[in-house]
């Protein structure tokens, strides 16, 4: 079992799954268990789910794992479940990361348990028309993931606002997201199968954070599709909060930038 770790980890390769073991090693479950389970109380390997072994370099050892980027896309093939990085997580890599999350959040089609592997978490949340979502291909040290558009990451920071560390931290992401955003794009996402209260939101948090350049086309768009008043914060009172015309928000909270 060590020497195909090794032989997998010089040809390049960090992950691999229970059924390419015993195929290469000939031997039992059980055996494969119990040496596999050897290397993970050594720090060599890693678990992040039943059946599927992650390859620990001496650099990461004392993290017990690499970063969730390394091995996330096996990590979904192997579950079978189709997915991209988002919120936060994708935030960050396109720039946005006046504080790097904590957590290392994946969208998916299914409910999923959160993982721990070593010092990172990785968080999954339920995305309806998943496929429907932009995305790229962005490279990694071990191949690549799968991660939402600038655009695609702010209209989801706004939809789960609530995981993304409430309006104000969205807020401030934006800030610095806005830069990697393209009018058009935005406003091609928004014509396809964003809520339009989520539209509107955006629109208005994006003027708030001095990108008005970025949401003028998607303002124009707002007033052709028959917007109705909604409230800028869920579940926060909005009876009497004043309204700001151009978004139709009924601004029932106060939102604070962080300085960047």
């Amino acid at each position: 079992m060590p020497a195909f770790v090794d032989r997998l980890q010089a040809g390049g390769r960090y992950t691999f799954t229970r059924e390419e073991a015993l195929a290469a090693l000939g031997i039992s479950r059980v055996a494969l268990t119990h040496a596999a389970g050897r290397l993970i109380a050594k720090r060599r390997l890693a678990a992040p789910r039943r059946g599927f072994y992650v390859i620990v370099p001496l650099e990461y050892r004392e993290l017990g794992a690499p970063p969730p980027s390394w091995y996330i896309h096996g990590l979904m093939a192997h579950q079978g479940h189709p997915y991209y990085v988002g919120l936060l997580s994708a935030a960050a890599l396109h720039g946005a990361a006046h504080q790097q999350p904590q957590v290392f959040q994946v969208m998916t089609d299914v409910p999923l348990r959160p993982i721990r592997v070593g010092r990172s978490a990785i968080r999954f949340f339920i995305r309806r028309e998943l496929a429907a979502v932009p995305t790229i291909a962005l490279k990694t040290y071990t191949g690549t993931m799968r991660v939402s558009t600038p655009e695609a990451t702010a209209f989801d920071l706004v939809r789960y606002a609530d995981r993304a560390g409430h309006l104000d931290h969205v807020a401030t992401v934006l800030a610095e997201l806005a830069e990697r955003i393209d009018p058009e794009r935005l406003v091609a996402i928004a014509a396809g199968e964003v809520e339009l209260p989520v539209v509107q939101r955006l629109g208005y948090l994006l003027e708030l954070v001095d990108a008005a350049a970025i949401a003028t086309p998607l303002a124009t768009w707002v007033a052709g599709a028959g917007a109705r008043p909604v409230a800028l914060a869920s579940g926060v009172q909005a009876a009497g909060a004043p309204r700001d015309k151009r978004w139709q928000i009924l601004v029932n909270d106060v939102v604070e930038i962080d300085e960047l």
